[in-house]
């Protein structure tokens, strides 16, 4: 789903032109959310992910200005920003926050470890100690994971399969999340079967992107794995910058680096997973508590490819992943 940055702002404001069923809630005193993003106000990708969970709050029967108001602070991928936005957002006593990304749920359960949280774009929730568990995640926090480590081995045999003659790959992963190693010991795990040589790469600013990028397209045969982060989110055209520079065959963890230029990812719908979240925030203003609402793993993932990369890089894309493709780019 896509959405004009116009509509968007309509979306985001506004409530004149709703439904009536969205605007027959207009008793009682107006509810309070949250957002926590951890990518600038104009990133246009996740505005448009944005989309769904106000449209789905919208078809919940909440009404912007009327009877909710919801709050945003936008971060921009710094650790900092993120620590005072999230004691910003607590400091307003939201009736639940909606937390994007893993960067985001740690500070926020520093600051108030009562202030109900729904994330999406997690990584591994129990291991970084958000949640108890998935079944019954205990305490404030609920939401929607970005993806199980098996995954990763997918992104593996993508990479084989439209560069067969990649034989080592650089894996830019953030070392400082806990996610970040969860990641890599999953590629680690598949790599023999692909015969595909790793050199992880922790990054931490864009000069250590550009340095790890650079030694790997000195290698032979090489290629690029990119690995969920909302760093490497924010450094996104960079990062797909410098791979078509090096002429590298990339595969990423997110579709917005396949919009923004890059060869092929393999990941959720991040669309439906933040209309989710806008269910399980409608149900806690509606009393229920997140140690109620497990926390859901996606259960569909999609393949996207751009064929103007594939064709810069000289690459022959064979029919087996055009086939399993649900996008491709022209």
């Amino acid at each position: 789903m896509k959405i004009q940055r116009r509509e968007f702002i309509t979306l985001l404001g506004g409530a004149a032109a709703w439904p009536l069923p969205a605007r027959a809630q207009q008793g009682g005193p107006t509810r309070r959310v949250g957002v926590l993003m951890n990518v600038a106000a104009d990133d246009p990708e996740l505005q448009n992910r944005l989309a769904p969970f106000l449209q789905g709050l919208q078809e919940a029967g909440w009404a912007v200005g009327r009877n909710v108001r919801i709050d945003y602070r936008w971060a921009a991928g710094d650790p900092g920003r993120i620590r005072q936005f999230a004691a910003e957002l607590v400091a307003l006593a939201p009736d639940v926050i909606l937390a994007n990304g893993g960067s985001t749920v740690g500070p926020l359960q520093q600051v108030s470890g009562t202030v109900p949280i729904v994330f999406v774009g997690v990584t591994d929730a129990v291991g970084s100690g958000f949640i108890e568990s998935l079944a019954r995640p205990g305490g404030y926090a609920t939401g929607f994971t970005l993806f199980e480590y098996g995954i990763a081995g997918k992104w593996l045999e993508l990479l084989k399969q439209i560069a067969p003659s990649v034989t080592r790959a650089a894996v830019l992963r953030d070392a400082g999340i806990t996610s970040g190693g969860g990641q890599l010991g999953a590629l680690q795990g598949a790599a023999h079967s692909f015969g595909v040589e790793l050199n992880p790469v922790g990054v931490r600013d864009a000069g250590e992107i550009e340095r790890g990028i650079a030694a790997i397209a000195r290698s032979p045969n090489a290629g690029l794995v990119v690995t969920s982060s909302s760093f490497a989110n924010y450094h996104r055209e960079l990062i797909v910058t410098l791979a078509g520079r090096h002429r590298l065959p990339a595969v990423y963890a997110s579709r917005m680096f396949v919009t923004s230029g890059g060869l092929i990812s393999y990941a959720p719908n991040p669309y439906d997973v933040n209309r989710l979240a806008a269910g399980y925030v409608n149900r806690i203003l509606r009393g229920e508590k997140p140690a109620d609402l497990p926390v859901q793993n996606p259960t569909k993932y999609e393949t996207v490819l751009n064929m103007k990369t594939a064709r810069a890089l000289g690459l022959d894309v064979p029919a087996t992943v055009l086939v399993r493709a649900d996008e491709v780019i022209e």
